[in-house]
């Protein structure tokens, strides 16, 4: 732990953990704090989406989030009586094709664990108080558990401390948005009578949507709309026998639930911010964006933020880029805020239709279109969050040029060569090529030979495997001209 860090995190939740490791994976001295004195032993979020898990492949550490989740191959939705849908995940492209299903706790370990290797641990029972931009610095005030203070000076503080973020409130940002009426039940327990259980299993039940999230080991997550509450009235967390009877008005007979870890209430918030950064100060995660946990992608979005950050963080602080790389991180992530809180408020408002003609309109609609291959695979691909591109980023290039493959701003699907991920552009050509531009500029690129597959282009990839730059394959001046903007 650095006591003058680089970049000070705010937050180590699974946001807050993903960049610490893909900053000190690179050198980037860091220090991280949280005012929790453990890490949650909740299982909070509950999936981690084919892209997060590429991402985590490409930066070399996916194996132990596999070997501690369960694979989930698709999700049905029933009445209860009647299957309205099936939606398999097979058919995402990626070579994860399927949802791992996790509990944020065992996220939190990983990642925690994780970061040990590299000779950094959580400042716990640490709480960020105040901070104020001083030039080229950033000055944090802290509370430790025993009332002491400390100043803590900084190149860079990441705001990654969660809906009632401290970073957040410190920078005046409007967290806009709202709180949906309905209140919802859950459960996390011991579950029984559920088949197959390699899938998510929604009842939408007249009365109220009623879902079951598998975790393995029969340990199942039980969520159920209640329906709006008057007078600013909510109800108490619920109890077993409560959820029991619940499960057995909505869903099919023979369920049982027993063993409960966790039974809570709560409400949906709709938030965010408009940009993620102001100066040397940024934020990720539920600091910059919350939504319904349909679809599960509040926890992959901010992963993913971090990922997005950390690179072009790594290499400004390393003299690689020029600062205004930074400028893209607010651009790129918001928008793609912007449309996960769209999808997720539009999957939540079609769970809990009340008025039984729209209820009926709305199965007779999803088994009609989720009867078509081509449908599946994009909801598939949606929920993976195997779609999310960059097409209007500033860092991608508009040379007009196209060829197979994905297009500029588009996933990269491929593993990323060992050591690109977060660290260099890959530059993907005939090898003379690529050599050049690997030559010209050793910061930013690592070469790689064009296989058949790829041969007729030269792409420039990012280190968080999206696609930069695509030319002929000979067209090494536009390639090092899109270079010679980004470098230092």
């Amino acid at each position: 732990m650095s006591a003058n860090p680089t970049v000070f995190i705010a937050g180590a939740g699974p946001v807050g953990l993903t960049l610490a490791n893909e900053l000190s994976r690179h050198g980037v001295p860091i220090r991280i704090v949280d005012k929790a004195p453990h890490r949650t032993d909740k299982s909070k979020a509950l999936v981690l989406w084919s892209r997060t898990l590429e991402l985590f492949d490409d930066a070399g550490y996916v194996g132990p989030f596999l070997a501690a989740g369960m694979r989930g191959s698709g999700a049905q939705i029933s009445t209860g009586k009647e299957i309205v849908a099936r939606v398999s995940l097979d058919s995402i492209d990626s070579r994860y094709p399927f949802a791992l299903m996790i509990p944020q706790s065992e996220t939190e370990r990983v990642l925690e664990e994780q970061l040990a290797t590299r000779g950094v641990t959580v400042d716990r029972e640490v709480e960020l108080t105040g901070f104020a931009e001083k030039g080229d610095e950033v000055e944090a005030t802290v509370r430790k558990a025993d009332g002491r203070t400390e100043t803590v000076t900084a190149d860079w503080l990441i705001g990654c401390d969660g809906a009632h973020s401290a970073v957040r409130h410190g920078l005046g940002f409007s967290f806009e948005g709202s709180t949906l009426q309905s209140e919802w039940s859950l459960a996390d327990g011991q579950l029984l009578g559920l088949e197959p259980k390699d899938r998510i299993h929604i009842f939408w039940h007249r009365d109220g949507i009623l879902a079951f999230f598998p975790m393995g080991d029969d340990r199942w997550r039980v969520i159920a709309d209640l329906g709006e509450v008057k007078d600013g009235n909510h109800f108490a967390d619920p109890t077993l026998e409560e959820m029991q009877t619940l499960i057995a008005h909505r869903g099919s007979s023979g369920i049982t639930l027993s063993n409960p870890r966790w039974l809570a209430a709560f409400r949906i918030n709709e938030r965010k911010v408009k940009d993620y950064r102001r100066g040397r100060i940024f934020l990720a995660g539920d600091a910059a964006h919350i939504h319904s946990p349909a679809g599960g992608q509040g926890m992959n979005t901010g992963m993913q933020d971090a990922f997005n950050l950390a690179w072009k963080l790594k290499m400004v602080i390393a003299g690689a880029a020029r600062p205004s790389l930074l400028d893209s991180y607010s651009i790129e992530r918001s928008a793609v805020g912007d449309m996960v809180l769209r999808n997720a408020g539009r999957l939540t408002e079609a769970a809990i239709l009340r008025n039984p003609i729209a209820q009926g309109l709305r199965n007779a609609v999803v088994k009609f279109a989720t009867g078509f291959p081509a449908l599946q695979h994009a909801i598939a691909d949606q929920l993976a969050e195997t779609n999310i591109a960059y097409p209007s980023s500033p860092l991608t290039a508009k040379n007009g040029h196209t060829a197979n493959g994905p297009k500029p701003g588009m996933r990269w699907p491929d593993r990323l060569p060992a050591g690109a991920g977060g660290k260099s552009f890959t530059a993907l050509g005939p090898m003379e090529v690529v050599t050049a531009l690997a030559q010209k500029f050793p910061k930013l690129v690592t070469a790689v030979s064009a296989d058949d597959q790829h041969a007729g282009a030269l792409r420039l990839i990012r280190p968080d495997a999206y696609v930069a730059f695509v030319g002929a394959a000979g067209d090494r001046a536009h390639a090092e001209a899109y270079l010679a903007e980004v470098a230092a």
